[in-house]
Formats: structure tokens, sequence, C-alpha cells
């Protein structure tokens, strides 16, 4: 059995440090004896240092976004190196989230150079806001890949996850819920195009994850029937006996 990848996106929450703590805390506590799951939280900025307060080897720390840049006069940003230095290893990068804010396919392309330089480990979302009738949706994902992916070496792509975020189907944006059979054909049409532009066994070695709104009640469809590799999981995560619930199931898929 492969170990599933579940990761946590805590977006802009919580509050508070203290809030912060006793959230990871409680993740820690899940991810004890689960022998079949990796975990990696993803918490703002500030709370980078959370995961060396608390001194744990069992959770990974990954990060919400990553400069385009490697340094300079950008304020706000935050480049791959700070991030690598801050113990970090896992940056998700062209979340739909920011996407919205203006985030275009090139500049996830330079993210991504600037983090695979930083030996971090890469979460790239796709997916698409519209599931239309005819397929064009494919048609998208697609173009997400290839200029996302653009100039990312064949040897590169092991530090590459895939994440499948259908828009339409995550909760913050009133959607419908997707089913299993929806992620099992991007995840193979995922991996066709994997295949193409670079070969098969690179494309089934790279892992897709499912990150669309996911809870307890509907991850094992995701897991079972849509052969996920794991999920990407955004509010939920922060509901201590969700997340746990989230975590035993994966270990046991």
């Amino acid at each position: 059995m492969s170990k599933k990848l579940v990761i946590a996106n805590w977006k802009m929450n919580p509050s508070s440090v203290k809030e912060a703590q006793v959230v990871f805390k409680s993740t820690i506590t899940s991810a004890k004896g689960l022998k079949n799951v990796d975990v990696v939280v993803c918490p703002p900025f500030p709370y980078v240092n959370i995961k060396n307060d608390l001194k744990t080897k069992k959770v990974y720390l990954g990060a919400q976004n990553v400069s385009s840049e490697s340094s300079g006069a950008y304020t706000g940003e935050v480049s791959a190196s700070i991030l690598s230095s801050s113990k970090v290893s896992h940056v998700i990068i062209g979340h739909s989230e920011r996407r919205v804010m203006g985030e275009t396919n090139s500049v996830v392309n330079k993210k991504i150079q600037q983090a695979l330089k930083a030996k971090l480990a890469v979460v790239l979302c796709v997916g698409e806001s519209v599931r239309d009738t005819h397929g064009e949706y494919l048609g998208f994902i697609k173009q997400q890949l290839h200029e996302c992916l653009q100039s990312v070496s064949k040897a590169q792509m092991a530090h590459i996850i895939i994440a499948y975020e259908p828009i339409w189907a995550i909760s913050s944006n009133g959607g419908r819920e997707a089913i299993p059979d929806e992620f099992t054909e991007v995840r193979i049409f995922i991996r066709k195009i994997l295949s193409d532009m670079y070969d098969a066994k690179c494309a089934h070695a790279t892992k897709v994850l499912y990150g669309g709104s996911v809870g307890p009640e509907d991850v094992s469809g995701f897991l079972v029937e849509g052969g996920a590799d794991g999920v990407l999981v955004g509010h939920n995560s922060l509901i201590p006996k969700k997340f746990a619930a989230i975590l035993h199931i994966c270990n046991t898929k």
C-alpha cells in the first residue's frame, strides 16, 4: 500500500497563534501511529515557526504560496529560500483562490521554478471553474498543465504533486459536490497529459490528489473509487475531529 498524502490548507485561519497551536497539536495527536499517511500542514506565513515550537517530525510543514522572484524589493512577498530556511518542505502553488486574484499560468510557472531551486515539493493546483457538457474543461486543464510545467524536467517531476481542484465543487463557492467518477476521469486525463509530456513512468509516479471540498463523509469515495493518492483539505483541516477522521480513513484505504 502506497502512502496517502493529506495536505491541510488553513488559508487565512485561525485568528491567533494560540488557536493555531491548538489545531496543530491536535493534528500531531491524530497523526500518531498512522503508518500509511504523510501529513502536511500549510498555515498562514506568520505561523510557519509553529512546527519548530512544537518539535514534531510526524507532520510536515507547508506554505500556501511563494514569490515568483528569488529576492529583492518585493514588499509583502516571501521567497522560496526563506521558506526553505524556515523548515518548510512543501508549497501550494496555483490555488484557485490565488488565480482569482490574478495569478496566471505564467506566474505559476515562475513560482514553481523558484520552489524547485529551493528543493521544495510543489503542490500544483489545477482545475476548471465550470464543468461543461462538451469536455472543454479538459482542454482548460491540459493548458494549465502545459503552461505551468513549462521547462520542468522529468527529473524535477519527482518533486511535483498535482492537486485537482474543481472550483465549482468548493463549498465556499456554493457549488454542488463532486463525485468520485468525475475525479477519476480527470485523474486519468492528467496522467495521460503527463505521459505525453514526459513518459508513462513519470505520469504513474506523480501523485494526483483530490482538492475540492472534502470531509470524512466522502473522502473514502475519492480514495477508493476515484483512485486519489490523497487529498488537499481546506476548512475541515481546522476542525480537529473531522480532520482526525479524514486521516484515519486515509490510513486504511
